[in-house]
């Protein structure tokens, strides 16, 4: 690899210092890198997660894993007090820039700084699966969420058909790195998305992560065949 492509990536370790570091590497680009590789998929994934959600007008939602605030837009957008949360500095500094009328504000999802029962929603976008403790992040969502509030979660997953399971393994750890090196700034960190993306649980495991960490009627449904899924919850009226 051309040494001019390298840049920090992190492990399986998922150390908060690594991560947020890779992440800030691949912020100008980060966008725009992940449309192509998602051959245009990521557009469509987020108007799902939107639908999920049912965020009404003037709720108060957090998008957690936030980024440059692409995944917080639709919610701004549709008139809810959005807050775009994300512990890399370098992505919020691209989305500030971006799109200034909005909120965005750093934290560590495993430690939100934010008071309980705050939000109306709470979301996160392919972010849960670079926690390094995605239950402590999991009860952190519940925390700042109101009684009878709701969780979205989207993630990569597991494809249900055993050809197109096949098909997107090989994708990942042959076709993504090289395609990453036409596109990202950082090719490396993609090397790690592809690792972490077979390491994470299977919808029904994911399920039964989110139930175990308080959250209650969660479900799931599989977009794109399975390669992405997401898992909604309810926080009860009696719980704390």
């Amino acid at each position: 690899m051309n040494p001019a492509f390298r840049g920090p990536r992190a492990s399986l370790d998922k150390k908060p210092h690594d991560v947020a570091g890779m992440f800030d590497h691949v912020a100008e680009r980060y966008d725009i890198t992940n449309d192509v590789l998602s051959l245009g998929q990521t557009k469509v994934w987020r108007r799902r997660l939107v639908e999920a959600l049912g965020v009404e007008p003037g709720e108060d939602v957090l998008d957690l894993a936030a980024g440059t605030g692409s995944s917080a837009e639709p919610f701004h957008d549709a008139g809810a007090h959005a807050i775009a949360c994300d512990f890399s500095e370098g992505m919020l500094a691209v989305g500030r820039r971006r799109r200034p009328d909005m909120t965005f504000i750093q934290g560590d999802a495993m430690d939100l700084p934010f008071g309980d029962g705050q939000f109306d929603a709470v979301t996160i976008s392919f972010g849960l699966r670079n926690v390094a403790d995605p239950s402590k992040a999991l009860a952190e969502m519940l925390r700042v969420t109101r009684p009878g509030g709701r969780l979205a979660i989207m993630e990569f997953s597991d494809p249900t058909n055993r050809l197109l399971r096949t098909v997107y393994q090989e994708y990942l750890m042959r076709a993504l790195p090289p395609a990453a090196r036409a596109v990202s700034s950082n090719p490396d960190a993609y090397v790690y998305l592809a690792e972490s993306i077979r390491a994470w649980p299977d919808q029904d495991a994911l399920g039964r992560m989110v139930e175990a960490s308080g959250w209650s009627e969660v479900g799931y449904r599989s977009l794109t065949g399975g390669i992405v899924a997401i898992h909604r919850a309810v926080k009860s009226a009696d719980a704390r």
